[in-house]
């Protein structure tokens, strides 16, 4: 267990380390940045599902908004998940760089 994980006093409380990632996605009117962050679970409900990343925008917001997100064992794992689902799907928002 990381020397931070003994903070955690139970296990309800999904204690977490924050990870921040940026990347950015070409659309319509330019680019748009998007802000992954990863959480780390000392204790996940799912023990295979160690790390959790999850975007700061939708995507495909016109039709189905879908909140782009990857699961993972490695937090590369999870940050290439949640890469791969922003390019899923095309950004259709006001935002540009």
């Amino acid at each position: 267990m990381k020397e931070w994980g003994f903070a955690q006093i139970n296990p309800a409380d999904h204690l977490a380390q924050l990870h921040w990632f940026s990347v950015c996605k070409k659309h319509a009117r330019g680019e748009v940045e998007f802000v992954i962050t990863v959480r780390e679970y000392i204790t996940p409900k799912d023990p295979e599902l160690l790390f959790f990343a999850q975007a700061d925008k939708e995507t495909n917001q016109r039709s189905t908004p879908y909140r782009p997100s990857g699961w993972g064992r490695t937090l590369l794992d999870a940050l290439s998940e949640c890469v791969k689902a922003v390019h899923r799907f095309p950004y259709e928002g006001p935002e540009t760089l």
